[in-house]
Formats: C-alpha cells, structure tokens, sequence
C-alpha cells in the first residue's frame, strides 16, 4: 500500500517508521538536531510549497529519508488507514 504525502510523492507503507506533527514534536532538541543532520546529508525532501505540517520518516534500502509535507499528520494517519491508532504502523 502506497501513502501519497503531496504533489507527485508517494511512499509504501511499509517503509514508514514515523510520522510526526512538525509543531508538536519539533520542541525537542533531539527532533531538531536529527533533522537538522539528516538536512545537512540531504536526506530531506520537501514536498510541500506551503507552511510544513509534518514530516514522514521513510527507510527503504538502508537509506533513510525525511518528507516535510503540508498534509497535517492526522490526515497521513486516516489515509494509511490508521484512524483510531497513533503511532503504529
């Protein structure tokens, strides 16, 4: 099962570990230095011309890479199919 994030960018399911409300969970100072190392490596990838509302964490073939997407996270969350379950994939 695929998950679109935004524009022309979709993700299989499978390969999520996380989605995350970019509001709520970039308070942490860890949150920030990961994405700001993983900014640094180039793995982000932008798919939003709008304000960020989240952010997806995918790994497929040992690389790992971040979506930034408008789609706030608990639109991602219903289209993945997982309404009533956070945080589980």
């Amino acid at each position: 099962m695929y998950l679109h994030l935004g524009q022309d960018t979709v993700v299989l399911r499978k390969d999520i570990i996380g989605i995350f409300d970019m509001e709520t969970s970039t308070i942490s100072q860890t949150t920030r230095d990961t994405l700001a190392a993983a900014q640094k490596s180039g793995c982000i990838v932008n798919v939003s011309m709008e304000m960020p509302k989240s952010f997806v964490l995918c790994k497929s073939g040992g690389k790992t890479t971040v979506y930034i997407t408008q789609i706030s996270s608990s639109t991602l969350l219903k289209r993945a199919g997982l309404r009533n379950e956070t945080n589980r994939l």
